[in-house]
């Protein structure tokens, strides 16, 4: 046990976040504690298996006393004496719960005569006078009287007892009961219209199989709870068993895709989660024959989904996941709540608060807590997201950067061309001297005239262009402006700049091609390669003609 909290206190993200959701609980308990003082004493049950009605079966003498209905369903009958100390409205119910199929209540008065009879149920087509509560009102004067319901149903959630109020109290008791249904069901609408969307729109099984498990929490919700016979008339009693045969499987499917459980083939985890969907697989042919055990079936493979949905987030957060820490906050009170739900027939300390209230308490606290997960996973996607569009960036830049000046690339080239005007010009560009810098001073030495260049003609340029570096001593300028003669005075300011620098020797040659003359652009580079050398040759001709002419003259 030591290690076992200690490993939930290990997986746990924050312990101020859980105080919080501690105190929350505490909260809605407090809320929750709707009370309503019964009028009638403890009765007793009795089972009537094969009677129609209370009368034949008080004829025949066939009764057969009871501590409780049976889960699996049947027929029974409550009776109960209970004193009205005045004249007034009152209301006569049943707590713990509202599965009951259908029912009848007869009131006899102390001479033995009825003086009324209320039909009801989820099964029965008639009007419930009180939204999602099977409450019939008597309008009686004082004195002592007999209750006999007749109760019956395919199968039974809790132990429901009948009692009577007064009608203030009953309708103020009911109104929190009532409020947490409305605003449950319609969280669940629509976190299951959400799920659904995310599931088309990322195509990912997690989405869609959670969808599936709230789906089936509407039908039993909305059946259980007296929603879909109040508000739509759909009086089909299964429909709070055999929605959630089909939805515990969905939810096993959903912890498997959660936690990546899939990535490891061998996991103990993963072979667990195989066999519960195996089993639960299993129960719903088990139901369709005998299916009186519908409900029992369903309310096991609850158990069985919420205790692999704890064991599966404690051994993965316990090894350092982050989703599934926090989807261990979403599993742990489910597991809490939903556990009460499923080991208790009847709820003691309130009259108007259900059995299928803390179920569906249990469902919608996960839900809530779920989607604060996946809010959280996508905060976590979209963190990884900008991360790796950085890093793009950052190589991208890398890719189009040299590494030693620090200007745009032969690529960088490339994109910048392809965005050319027509009126733009490309420049392409020899530096004269860098050899002789590295034979004569080292290669540092010709590495700061490269770099020194680039300074000198990205300053000289400004906004008229960009200066590229092929490789080597070759460089080359894209200007949109496409002026000529500004251009070459920059280059010729460039070139006075570093041999005040102490580079003497340094020169350059240029070829310059106008984009009009080609759309293509290695046409484009070809022609201010060939114009470049070829003002280079003709620059070392008229070098060594003036080299000839001043021998001959020193001669």
């Amino acid at each position: 046990m030591v290690a076992f909290m200690r490993c939930i206190v290990k997986a746990m993200p924050s312990k101020r976040w859980y105080m919080r959701w501690l105190l929350s609980c505490l909260l809605m308990c407090q809320v929750v504690l709707a009370y309503a003082q019964p009028l009638a004493g403890e009765g007793t049950w009795y089972e009537a298996a094969g009677h129609s009605d209370w009368s034949q079966a008080q004829h025949q003498r066939d009764l057969v006393e009871i501590t409780n209905p049976s889960r699996i369903g049947g027929r029974f009958i409550y009776k109960a004496d209970f004193a009205l100390p005045q004249d007034g409205h009152y209301v006569i119910d049943f707590d713990s719960s509202s599965v009951i199929g259908q029912f009848t209540h007869h009131i006899y008065n102390a001479s033995g005569e009825q003086v009324l009879s209320l039909k009801g149920g989820i099964q029965a087509r008639v009007a419930n006078p009180y939204m999602l509560r099977h409450g019939r009102d008597l309008m009686l004067p004082a004195g002592h009287y007999t209750l006999v319901s007749e109760v019956n149903a395919p199968f039974f959630l809790a132990h429901p007892q009948p009692y009577i109020t007064t009608l203030p109290e009953y309708q103020q008791s009911i109104k929190m009961g009532n409020a947490i249904v409305l605003v449950s069901y319609g969280a669940m609408l629509i976190l299951a219209i959400y799920y659904a969307a995310l599931g088309y729109i990322r195509k990912q099984a997690t989405d869609r199989m959670y969808a599936l498990f709230i789906l089936g929490n509407i039908f039993y919700n909305g059946m259980a709870l007296l929603v879909l016979p109040d508000l739509f008339a759909l009086h089909w009693f299964y429909l709070i068993s055999f929605p959630i045969l089909f939805s515990n499987i969905a939810y096993v499917y959903f912890v498997i895709y959660l936690l990546n459980l899939r990535q490891y083939a061998d996991s103990r985890l993963l072979r667990l989660g195989r066999g519960i969907i195996f089993l639960l697989t299993f129960f719903i042919p088990v139901a369709v024959i005998w299916p009186h055990f519908s409900l029992e079936l369903a309310r096991v493979g609850v158990g069985f989904i919420m205790l692999y949905g704890l064991l599966a987030g404690l051994r993965k957060a316990w090894r350092g996941d982050l989703i599934a820490k926090y989807y261990l906050g979403a599993i742990f009170a489910f597991f809490i709540i939903g556990a009460y739900s499923i080991t208790n027939t009847r709820i003691a300390w309130s009259q108007t608060f259900y059995i299928e209230h803390l179920g569906m308490l249990a469902v919608t606290v996960e839900m809530v807590l779920l989607a604060l997960v996946l809010a959280r996973q996508f905060a976590l996607l979209n963190h990884e997201k900008e991360h790796a569009l950085t890093l793009s960036k950052r190589h991208l830049k890398i890719a189009h950067t040299d590494a030693l000046t620090e200007l745009p690339n032969r690529y960088a080239l490339d994109r910048e061309l392809s965005a050319l005007p027509v009126d733009g010009v490309l420049v392409f560009i020899d530096i004269d001297g860098l050899k002789f810098y590295n034979d004569n001073y080292g290669h540092k030495r010709g590495d700061e005239l490269l770099r020194s260049f680039s300074r000198a003609v990205s300053e000289a340029l400004g906004e008229m262009g960009i200066l590229h570096r092929i490789g080597g001593d070759e460089f080359a300028i894209t200007s949109p402006e496409g002026n000529v003669h500004q251009l070459e005075s920059c280059m010729a300011r460039a070139i006075e700049m570093l041999r005040k620098q102490g580079f003497e020797f340094a020169g350059m040659s240029y070829g310059i091609a106008h984009a009009m003359e080609s759309r293509d652009s290695n046409m484009l580079k070809y022609l201010a390669d060939t114009r470049m050398y070829a003002q280079k040759r003709e620059r070392q001709r008229a070098a060594e003609q003036q080299t000839r002419k001043s021998r001959e003259t020193a001669v």
